[in-house]
């Protein structure tokens, strides 16, 4: 009770909105707050007639509180979560095409497990991507690493790098490239919403050996960016997913030879980690060791 109604007087700054929300008396909320002064030996508020602010004393104490606080209540959130086992609903996403397979194949092994929760299976595109797990609207996204500023599960596909060119630029009948001829050619830009540290994987400002990277044209989707390739508006670095799934008569996929491969997986908001999300994640994880080893 006393770090509950100190916590709250530290947020209202107002014994009657305190006591409103406690659901107490003011003097009950005063008799708390006196009490836990003389506990700490020295005054936590300063009082007036007309206003209430904090000392030095009482924001360290409730900078110093609040992070336990809710550490204490997302434990217990976790164990209600377990005690009522996996159930509710589960929002899962895809980015292209080739995650889906991957994605599928968690969903099928996180259903088995979890019989009583219903998962429902989207796709999202670069354009919402991330506000869709801002906003709540999907809980899990199989994406492209690196996606900053979200949670990453395990790895559930790895693909080589490939350049994507039109098919009558001069690198196309190239049987490799290095990624240095990023420097010679426009890089086709991913939309401005999409995740910075994405972006600088994919279509880096310069080359390793420090060489700048011209910039082209941005696309809304990957579709319209792979048009603008196919205009000769850029090249574009993409996985080798690519020819499989955006096979197309105008764009020539070139391998790099010298590029790290991609890697895609689970991303969640770190806040949303629901026993839900964590099961779901175990799964991806189980079904990874069979799909990309150990």
């Amino acid at each position: 009770m006393e770090i509950e109604t100190f916590l709250t007087l530290a947020e209202e700054l107002h014994f009657g909105r305190t006591a409103e929300r406690l659901r107490v008396t003011t003097g009950r909320v005063s008799q708390v707050i006196r009490k836990l002064e003389r506990r700490i030996g020295g005054p936590l508020f300063e009082r007036t007639s007309r206003t209430v602010r904090l000392t030095a004393i009482g924001q360290r104490l409730a900078d110093d509180l609040a992070p336990l606080v809710a550490g204490i209540e997302e434990a217990l959130r976790r164990a209600a979560d377990a005690s009522r086992g996996v159930t509710g609903e589960l929002r899962v996403a895809f980015l292209g095409e080739w995650t889906a397979p991957p994605l599928l194949k968690a969903v099928a092994l996180f259903g088995e497990r979890h019989p009583d929760c219903r998962v429902d299976v989207r796709e999202v595109q670069l354009s919402n991507s991330r506000t869709s797990l801002l906003d709540g609207s999907v809980d899990v996204l199989v994406a492209s690493y690196p996606f900053d500023g979200m949670a990453c599960g395990p790895v559930l596909l790895r693909e080589t790098r490939v350049l994507a060119v039109a098919a009558g630029h001069p690198l196309a009948g190239e049987e490799s490239v290095s990624v240095e001829v990023l420097a010679d050619h426009p890089v086709v830009q991913y939309p401005e919403v999409t995740s910075a540290a994405f972006k600088q994987d994919r279509t880096p400002d310069r080359t390793p050996s420090g060489r700048p990277v011209p910039k082209g044209p941005s696309g809304r989707s990957f579709s319209e960016m792979l048009t603008l390739v196919a205009m000769g508006r850029g090249v574009l670095p993409v996985g080798e997913h690519s020819r499989r799934y955006y096979p197309r008569p105008d764009i020539s996929y070139v391998p790099l030879y010298d590029a790290p491969p991609i890697e895609r997986g689970p991303v969640w908001r770190e806040g949303n980690t629901t026993e839900r999300v964590r099961e779901f994640v175990r799964a991806a994880a189980d079904v990874s060791q069979d799909m990309v080893g150990p």
